[in-house]
């Protein structure tokens, strides 16, 4: 049976290298994204390089074998459809379920995540707007854009966020931004690179740049 730290420290491998485009990752930036000390990791990262789920050389960093790829996709799957259900079945809010997708994803049984796929009509984002990858391990992509990265006098919708903590995820929605929201950019601050936005239908609303760095978008 797998082991759910292992899962976890395989997950969080692969979404580091996602952000730095498949560069290694190093002992300190695992620790640091584990709540962990450095010394401590090591241990299971020669564990996780003798069952060839990762490369693993001291002081140059790890990187996942595709098998260990593999695996990490296979739980990232597993917490993204739990997310969605949570969400569009029981009615949990965005910000609610990822504690509870991070117990479930644990659940090892294929045979239910492909009924769960199936049962919610195949999914291919997240609440959050993450991708879903599928049973082989593909993960679609998106090219969703970054709020910030629009100007007047652009259309979007919103489709996710690249942040996931609760605080901002209340954050939006004392600012009525969800997934589905329509806007559009009225003008952007030289000073702070805030951005005056127009909320569908006519709400004015203004935002900060951080804010707006960490919302996806697809252009209209």
């Amino acid at each position: 049976m797998p082991s759910i730290s292992e899962d976890h420290y395989l997950k969080s491998i692969y979404h580091l290298t996602s952000r730095k485009k498949r560069k290694p990752v190093f002992t300190n930036e695992l620790a640091q994204a584990l709540g962990l000390r450095p010394a401590s990791v090591t241990g299971m990262l020669q564990r996780l390089a003798a069952q060839r789920l990762l490369h693993y050389r001291p002081y140059q960093g790890v990187q996942l074998t595709p098998k260990g790829r593999l695996r990490a996709l296979a739980v990232i799957r597993k917490h993204r459809l739990w997310e969605y259900f949570l969400v569009e079945k029981l009615k949990f809010r965005w910000h609610e379920v990822h504690a509870v997708a991070d117990l479930l994803e644990h659940v090892d049984s294929d045979l239910l995540i492909h009924r769960l796929d199936a049962y919610l009509g195949y999914p291919k984002l997240d609440p959050h707007g993450d991708p879903i990858p599928d049973e082989n391990g593909h993960v679609p992509a998106t090219g969703f854009l970054l709020l910030s990265s629009l100007r007047p006098p652009a259309q979007a919708i919103i489709t996710g966020v690249t942040e996931q903590h609760p605080a901002f995820l209340h954050h939006l929605e004392r600012l009525n931004l969800h997934r589905g929201t329509r806007l559009q950019v009225r003008q952007i601050s030289e000073y702070d690179g805030s951005m005056d936005l127009l909320i569908d239908p006519s709400q004015p609303l203004t935002i900060s740049r951080q804010t707006a760095d960490q919302i996806l978008v697809n252009s209209l």
